[in-house]
């Protein structure tokens, strides 16, 4: 039986106790610790935790510990409570825990240079908003089905208008977001973007245009709460305490208020309609190439975090369109890895250590976890990581084509992929036709990605035998 507490504790204590870490944060799969020593972590006994995928960035300051999907969420909370209440004698030891787990090794290369830092900051801003998005996306997609079918008529106003909601004020929950991880107020961040979705910017013209409630939607409420934020920072800088209090939001939310809607707006706006123009013009016109290119370079990015950068440009699309049409071409990337994986299981069959890592990492990819099959398996081996590249390439290309044919396949929200995006999925012909052109993309990205792996991922004449070394693999890049 899962116990979060019990791994709660265990991380805490082989990170170096509570004193050792000053942030804790997460995503969808991976508790993200920023440390005071890194040479505290005791890096074998936490890979060695169960329920412990991988560990990412040991020996650097950002440390992750990827745990999967649901339960970082609970352990997350788990150790933020611990850190609030100063941890225990045994956590802050930092010893070794023992325990059996996979024992998948990792190490991620992490870019180096500001833009990198900046995108992880962006996705800190959208990350929290995903499980609303996810939930908010499966309501629309049965409310979608109910409707098409003629079910439940009076039952599918209140749906829309339950997963709608969110939606159209999203720019609110951005700009609170945003505040708050750049070092703002939250609320004053919020109450910047909320003008853009207030229906009475309808009256305000400025350069002889009209406004309309929400445009710029997400990322002119990205741009607002920065804005306010640094006029924030430097009122507080330079005003007393006791005018502080008065004046110093008064004037962020004048200040950033007027050049949101005679500024960011606009500008925002421009950029948004050309991401949606951008991204239909890409599948119409080279959808099978837009595909190929997409589905095979989408594993690199995940390796650097650099998909991050993505995460705006989805939530823009599923605002502006209602789906984002570049999450399931890139969820072919997860497929083609599973491909490979599944060769490598078959390739290397004396192996037991590296068959029980694939084992009990594939049902994770098989849902869209890719983390424990990229730095357990395809990265360290080398080449299988370039021919499960292919795979997703193949997989991408695949949906990309029936794109160019009138059927596109778009994902209602952000965050779940492999098997775990069905429900989410529709198109401008309705879910059903994109759920089956999806399964036929994950179907032949599997299948590429087996095939390739089997046949190229390995260098000729590699005699499968057992390994010496459980962690190091043998086999060279070329």
């Amino acid at each position: 039986m899962r116990n979060d507490s019990a791994t709660a504790s265990a991380v805490l204590a082989l990170t170096g106790g509570p004193a050792n870490i000053t942030q804790v944060t997460h995503c969808l799969t991976r508790l993200r610790l920023t440390l005071a020593d890194p040479g505290a972590v005791d890096e074998e006994s936490l890979r060695s935790l169960p329920g412990v995928l991988g560990v990412i960035g040991a020996g650097t300051p950002s440390l992750q510990v990827v745990l999967g999907p649901g339960v970082v969420d609970t352990v997350t909370a788990e150790v933020e409570r611990r850190l609030a209440a100063g941890g225990t004698a045994e956590e802050g030891k930092g010893r070794a825990t023992e325990g059996k787990g996979t024992g998948i090794p990792a190490s991620e290369p992490r870019p180096k240079g500001a833009a990198p830092a900046v995108l992880r900051r962006v996705a800190n801003v959208f990350v929290p908003l995903i499980p609303a998005l996810i939930g908010c996306g499966i309501i629309a997609g049965v409310n979608g089905l109910l409707t098409n079918a003629g079910w439940l008529p009076g039952l599918t106003p209140a749906l829309a208008a339950i997963a709608s909601g969110f939606m159209a004020l999203i720019s609110v929950f951005v700009g609170y977001q945003t505040a708050k991880e750049f070092g703002g107020t939250p609320v004053l961040g919020g109450a910047v973007a909320a003008v853009i979705v207030y229906p009475g910017v309808a009256k305000v013209t400025a350069f002889g245009l009209h406004l309309s409630p929400g445009q710029g939607g997400v990322l002119g409420a990205l741009a607002a709460a920065l804005l306010a934020t640094r006029i924030e920072k430097w009122c507080r800088g330079r005003l007393p305490g006791a005018l502080d209090v008065l004046l110093t939001p008064t004037v962020t939310v004048l200040v950033a208020g007027l050049a949101t809607l005679y500024g960011l707006m606009y500008a925002a706006g421009a950029v948004a309609t050309a991401i949606g123009t951008g991204a239909n013009w890409l599948l119409t016109t080279t959808g099978a190439f837009a595909g190929l290119l997409l589905g095979g370079l989408f594993l690199p990015l995940v390796m650097l975090g650099l998909h991050q950068a993505l995460i705006p440009i989805h939530t823009t699309l599923i605002e502006q369109q209602g789906y984002t049409v570049l999450l399931p071409l890139l969820a072919m990337a997860g497929a083609g890895q599973v491909g490979g994986a599944l060769a490598v299981y078959v390739r290397l069959r004396h192996d037991t250590t590296l068959r029980t890592t694939i084992r009990s990492a594939l049902p994770a990819g098989l849902l869209g976890v890719g983390e424990p099959l990229i730095y357990g398996v395809s990265l360290p081996l080398g080449r299988p990581f370039l021919t499960a590249c292919v795979g997703g390439a193949a997989g991408g290309g695949f949906v990309g084509f029936f794109a160019m044919l009138g059927q596109k396949v778009g994902a209602t929200a952000i965050g779940p992929s492999g098997w775990a995006l069905f429900p989410l999925l529709t198109g401008d012909r309705g879910p059903v036709p994109a759920m089956a052109v999806y399964a036929g993309g994950l179907l032949t990205a599997y299948a590429v990605g087996f095939a390739a792996t089997y046949a190229f991922g390995f260098p000729r004449g590699t005699d499968p035998r057992p390994r010496d070394a459980r962690r190091s693999p043998s086999l060279p890049l070329a």
